[in-house]
């Protein structure tokens, strides 16, 4: 193969960070290479350089052999350079086919031709396996869908040769998964070079040639797939071997008198059907199904965020019409919601602001006033036990990485001391290493007498934190499952199940 893209001595500083200090990178042709390191390692700002969204500080970038200077994404796109973001870059305004191909909609004059945007938007995504509607609007989609529509807008661009994925299965299902890699297969075939992001070992193993290693914004070194073990990738990646403490499960009273949380015979308009659970003090209620089954919406009925249609709501004995977040947070539930973005941040806001947004009564004085050394000394003092990566507590969150965004999202509720903890994806785009640093906390939580949810789709997590396992399929739970007796085939075989079916026998 030969090499199609050589990144050589790129450094990149914010004010108060040294984002990439002399990091290099080769793609082959035809390659796909794996990008890993912990969340702040620097691997977003190193292909943000690439795609022209950020101006290296020093440093070459060639492409066939050829020192090219992105000074753009327009420019990145001339030179054949797609990214697949993180987080999502679309407008939820507009239409998926209007999202694909913004700039560049076929015309008759001046005017926007609707049936050609059609019909190339369809050939599109039937071609790439994609079941969505070109003229559904963005904002009405869900996470994995926006995804799938992120996905196609970068393979839309026919001169692409070099492409980068940005944790692109974080939000889709296996299903989508599977479609994605037979994609990166062709790809492949076509000689496209891919630079692949992912904190998922499975996935490299499955698709990767070779993989290189950032740790800290510097480059650690480039291996041959088959030559590292997975053990191996998690020691450059955090300069140290990581064991996974594995938490043992102990038992958690059952009895009425502790439960917090107890729901009967929830149902939407849309989706779910009779959802029943109760969660106890001090326990880890796990919720497993596949994308779609309803875990999601279960939590944003819960907190009042989309509408019910019936069934019933109880905290500590005492039944609750919840009208809205805000209602469920003055009733002690605090929701961490998939899309910290969209949903659990204030973006151009810092550090300090977001930590303390939903618990402003702490740190205010009688007139209202607020005490800012109060705040600062809280805020910091959760900036130290999540050991959140900033430069201090006036740094915008939109700074920082993905990782430690997450964290100011759990650390806004553990400020407001929500006796109920709603955690939506709780490790979505974080490395191995926080990870444990959560696990380690939601334990710590219910140590404390926090009641717990956890909705993940990564089966493997809920087996590990949780006390009970609640199993949804299609808008209904099929099963409760205790820690003791739940294992990856049952929990799926009640992920799978056909309601319907069940239901006409």
């Amino acid at each position: 193969m030969s090499t199609l893209l050589e990144i050589q001595e790129v450094s990149k500083g914010f004010p108060g960070v040294q984002a990439l200090q002399g990091v290099n990178l080769v793609l082959d042709r035809g390659e796909v290479l794996a990008l890993v390191g912990e969340n702040g390692a620097g691997k977003s700002t190193l292909m943000k350089i690439l795609s022209g969204i950020y101006t290296k500080d020093s440093g070459t970038i060639s492409i066939d052999g050829r020192q090219v200077e992105v000074s753009g994404p327009r420019e990145a796109q001339l030179l054949g350079i797609s990214i697949i973001h993180q987080e999502m870059n679309l407008l939820p305004h507009l239409t998926v086919a209007q999202n694909i191909y913004v700039g560049r909609e076929p015309r008759v004059g001046p005017f926007l031709n609707e049936r050609a945007l059609r019909k190339q938007t369809t050939d599109l995504l039937q071609g790439l396996g994609i079941s969505l509607k070109p003229n559904a609007l963005v904002g009405d989609l869900t996470v994995a869908q926006q995804q799938m529509v992120e996905i196609a807008k970068a393979l839309s661009f026919e001169s692409t040769k070099i492409l980068v994925m940005d944790e692109p299965t974080s939000a889709i299902s296996l299903a989508e998964t599977e479609v994605l890699f037979r994609l990166i297969d062709s790809l492949r075939e076509r000689g496209v070079g891919i630079v692949y992001i992912s904190h998922r070992m499975e996935e490299l193993r499955r698709i990767a040639d070779r993989v290189t290693v950032l740790r800290d914004g510097q480059y650690v070194g480039t291996r041959d797939i088959e030559d590292v073990t997975d053990e191996g990738i998690i020691a450059m990646m955090v300069g140290r071997e990581l064991v996974g403490q594995q938490f043992a499960r102990q038992e958690v009273s059952r009895s009425q008198d502790d439960v917090v949380l107890s729901v009967r015979g929830l149902s939407t308009k849309t989706l779910l059907r009779d959802v029943a659970f109760d969660l106890h003090k001090g326990e880890i209620l796990g919720f497993a199904g596949l994308m779609g089954a309803g875990r999601t919406e279960t939590a944003r009925a819960i907190i009042g965020a989309d509408p019910i249609s019936g069934g019933t709501v109880t905290v500590h004995g005492r039944e609750v019409r919840i009208g809205g977040p805000a209602e469920a947070v003055r009733l002690g539930i605090g929701y961490l919601p998939e899309d910290r973005k969209r949903h659990g941040l204030m973006l151009e806001q810092d550090v300090s602001f977001n930590m303390l947004m939903s618990s402003l009564q702490q740190v205010t004085g009688p007139l209202g006033w607020l005490r800012k050394a109060k705040g600062q000394q809280l805020t910091q003092d959760y900036i130290e036990s999540l050991r959140i990566k900033t430069p201090s507590s006036r740094a915008l969150v939109k700074n920082l990485s993905g990782g430690n965004q997450q964290k100011i999202v759990i650390g806004k509720w553990l400020a407001r001391d929500c006796e109920v903890l709603i955690f939506d994806e709780p490790t979505r785009g974080i490395d191995v290493g926080a990870k444990e640093e959560i696990y380690r906390l939601l334990n710590e939580l219910a140590d404390r007498g926090k009641a717990i949810m956890v909705i993940s789709s990564e089966l493997p997590e809920v087996l590990r934190l949780s006390h009970r396992i609640v199993v949804m399929s299609q808008g209904r739970v099929t099963g409760t499952l205790d820690n003791h007796e739940a294992d990856q085939e049952k929990v799926m075989a009640l992920a799978t199940k056909d309601i319907d079916k069940d239901v006409v026998a």
